[in-house]
């Protein structure tokens, strides 16, 4: 398929907006600062209020913790300090609680800003902050954060006061249930290789990732009976996005706070349980699946941890350090086993040292096997595509989906995510490719050596990082490795050898202006090239993604690519950033708005015929999938979305079989499989994440969520057994 420059953009440019001259990032010396416009009151007031709605995503001390930037210090300064009090109080009004934009009064945002003032070193003074209130922020803020701010006294109650009323309980950890499971049959690698249909043995179900079950009983003649057979409540507060893994008849299921269960998945009752810990504090880093192998169970930990339980028991075999959770690395993409090694990535790299990798570790004994930096650095190969920037300042390139991998050609395939901070002009590289962002890597599983790259996005620069799922696809004697990011584009590439072979747009976009179809090279928008810090600039899609971490299913009998796609464009403007303070965020300010030619819609569903990559039918709708896309042999496909539904659409036209309205958002991985001749399918609800599930939150008022109600359902066809 050949794509036209007019085909594959358009451009908004009357909503090119650009604000004044440059912000300064220094402010005044202490001495020199003027009172700030805030009680004392005011300030207090607004701690409390700060500890119950923000403090779980930008921490207690304001920090910030993955994509939630700091509230005080440098990097706040940096991106603040030369903007108004009004400014930060409208910032904070139209964005904040997270998933609950403008939910608060007056004054309690009034008092927020207050506080945030105060932990930049303002003085309180008898004039009282009110929003139409507009001080320059770096004459009242030095950005020196008070003693008892920076290094707050944990309370008792601190894990309540920091998530508010959604907090989870106190929470036991540890084995709090033995198991004793007779008769386990230890997973090969030749089961791997070649899975059975009735077990779910895989994230995405095979090697390839084609999250597709051939088990038909449940079809597209009788989905419509579908009926719930059990459900399992699941821990409230953290992030849930994950899927169960099936083997055997046994289900093991990642939880939230890293806690590993087992489960009858025949009635649901509960075989063993290990809450690992920590207790998850904030609505981010799921778990996203988990592995088995031999008499194992392997869990990569959102704390940089790497488990291996036994699958019998439950009780932790051995555990190993991932990275550093202290210097605030998190994992949160699922680890794949092949060649008896356990292969896993690393998320939240901002700056600090190590920068972000791939590693692999022995599955007997978890002692690494090697590992590959996915941040080219000075002096290695691709350390000259960042403009010349230091080290320190190469920030992101994380690995936040688990990689795929072909046993016959031994390698394994995993997307990169983007480079920090998010707009290049705040990066200051230019139009440099800065590798590995947005890459495809092909590693060899045994050594992780490189065996080639695909730079998909070179210089990208809106957060449309190409991380997501990579799907192995094989027409006749033609390898090829199919994957789809935020800017929506459908790539294929050869797999063996890298080489571009075709890509084509899913949703609107205007990132790109033109596409290089002998090169496999888009071509920016020339506003986006010479783009500058403070300056708003148009996207679509949004950061949201056209295609964001709900996988696509490759319905294989019939070559189709079942995609979840997110129909949203965004404003995004990048700051002046700090430079050589240990740190580096993403730096970057958003506004969304619905994309052209939706009406309104956020979630699309489209399949394409992967031989030929052309469309083969779509559907539209209010809610966003916040789902991957399971299909079977059976001719359905099944994926959940943001307004509680959970569908099953016939494969081959798309049309809707059968549907169930859950008590939350659908969210997770759907998988199928089968126990005594009978075929089931399982997903679960959760809430928390990221762009994904904020943009909607902040942009449809007319769909409403209940703010719990994390559980597991297991449906099947009417019968006893």
């Amino acid at each position: 398929m050949r794509i036209s420059a007019a085909g594959f953009a358009w451009t908004l440019g009357a909503m090119l907006i650009a604000t004044g001259g440059p912000w300064a990032a220094v402010s005044l010396a202490q001495s020199q600062l003027r009172p700030g416009p805030f009680t004392a009151a005011q300030a207090s007031a607004g701690r409390a209020a700060y500890a119950a709605n923000c403090a779980g995503c930008h921490e207690a001390n304001l920090a910030g913790s993955g994509d939630q930037p700091p509230l005080a210090g440098p990097s706040f300064m940096a991106t603040w300090g030369a903007r108004t009090t009004k400014d930060l109080y409208e910032d904070i009004r139209s964005q904040m609680p997270y998933g609950k934009a403008g939910s608060l009064d007056s004054s309690t945002y009034q008092n927020i800003v207050a506080f945030i003032l105060s932990a930049n070193g303002a003085q309180a003074s008898g004039q009282s902050f009110g929003p139409d209130l507009a001080a320059t922020i770096n004459t009242v803020a030095s950005g020196q954060i008070p003693a008892d701010i920076a290094h707050p006294v944990k309370r008792a109650n601190a894990a309540a006061d920091e998530e508010g009323a959604s907090a989870p309980r106190t929470m036991r950890l540890g084995l709090t249930l033995s198991g004793h499971i007779k008769n386990y049959v230890p997973v090969t690698n030749d089961m791997l290789t070649h899975p059975d249909p009735n077990d779910w043995l895989i994230y995405r179900g095979n090697y390839q990732g084609w999250s597709y079950s051939a088990l038909n009983q449940i079809n597209d003649t009788n989905a419509g009976q579908l009926q719930l057979k059990w459900s399992w409540a699941m821990n409230e507060g953290g992030e849930n996005a994950t899927g169960p893994t099936v083997h055997n008849g046994i289900m093991f299921l990642a939880n939230t706070s890293n806690t590993v269960q087992a489960l009858d998945a025949k009635t649901g009752e509960l075989l063993w349980e290990n809450r690992l810990g920590p207790v998850a504090t904030r609505a981010y880093s799921a778990l996203r699946s988990l592995a088995v192998y031999e008499d194992k169970v392997y869990i990569n930990a959102t704390d940089a941890k790497l488990y291996a339980l036994d699958a019998r028991t439950g009780k932790v075999v051995w555990r190993t350090d991932i990275a550093d959770g202290a210097k605030g690395f998190n994992e949160t993409g699922g680890v794949i086993l092949a060649h008896g090694k356990v292969i896993v990535g690393l998320t939240l790299c901002r700056g600090q040292e190590p920068h972000c990798y791939i590693s692999a570790y022995d599955a007997e004994t978890g002692k690494r096997s090697w590992k590959f930096t996915t941040i080219a650095l000075a002096g290695t190969p691709g350390g000259d595509t960042w403009n010349g920037i230091s080290d320190d300042m190469r920030s992101g390139g994380e690995t936040w989906i688990a990689g795929t991998y072909d046993p016959d050609l031994n390698i394994t395939y995993w997307g990169v995510a983007q480079a920090k901070p998010w707009m290049r002009a705040s990066r200051r590289t230019g139009s440099a490719t800065t590798l590995f962002a947005n890459s495809t890597l092909a590693l060899d599983a045994d050594t992780g050596n490189l065996k080639w790259y695909y730079s998909h996005a070179p210089g990208e620069s809106f957060d449309l990082d190409e991380v997501f799922e990579r799907v192995l696809i094989d027409h006749g004697a033609q390898k090829t490795v199919m994957t789809v990011g935020k800017a929506g584009i459908l790539w294929k590439l050869d797999r063996v050898t890298g080489k571009f072979m075709d890509a084509t747009p899913t949703v609107f976009q205007n990132v790109f202006s033109g596409f290089d179809m002998k090169k496999g090279e888009p071509i920016y928008r020339p506003d986006i090239i010479a783009q500058k810090t403070n300056t708003w600039i148009s996207a679509c899609p949004s950061a949201a993604g056209g295609h964001d971490w709900p996988p696509t299913s490759y319905d294989q009998p019939n070559d189709l690519l079942i995609i979840p796609l997110g129909q949203s464009c965004n404003l995004m403007l990048g700051h002046d950033v700090a430079q050589h303070t240990g740190v580096v965020n993403t730096e970057g300010s958003e506004r969304v708005f619905f994309m052209p030619g939706t009406d309104g819609n956020m979630g699309r569903l489209a399949a394409y015929k992967t031989s030929t990559m052309q469309p083969i039918w779509s559907f539209q709708q209010r809610a966003p999938f916040l789902t991957g896309v399971l299909s079977t042999g059976g001719n359905i496909a099944c994926v959940g979305d943001y307004d509680r539904v959970f569908r099953c659409v016939q494969a081959t036209t798309g049309k809707t079989l059968w549907t169930v309205r859950l008590p939350t958002v659908v969210q997770g991985n759907p998988i199928s499989f089968s126990i005594d001749g009978k075929q089931y399918l399982a997903i679960t609800t959760g809430l928390g994440g990221g762009s994904p599930i904020g943009k909607p939150s902040a942009m449809l008022s007319d769909v409403h969520n209940p703010d719990h109600g994390q559980a597991l359902y297991v449906f099947a066809l009417p019968g006893s057994n």
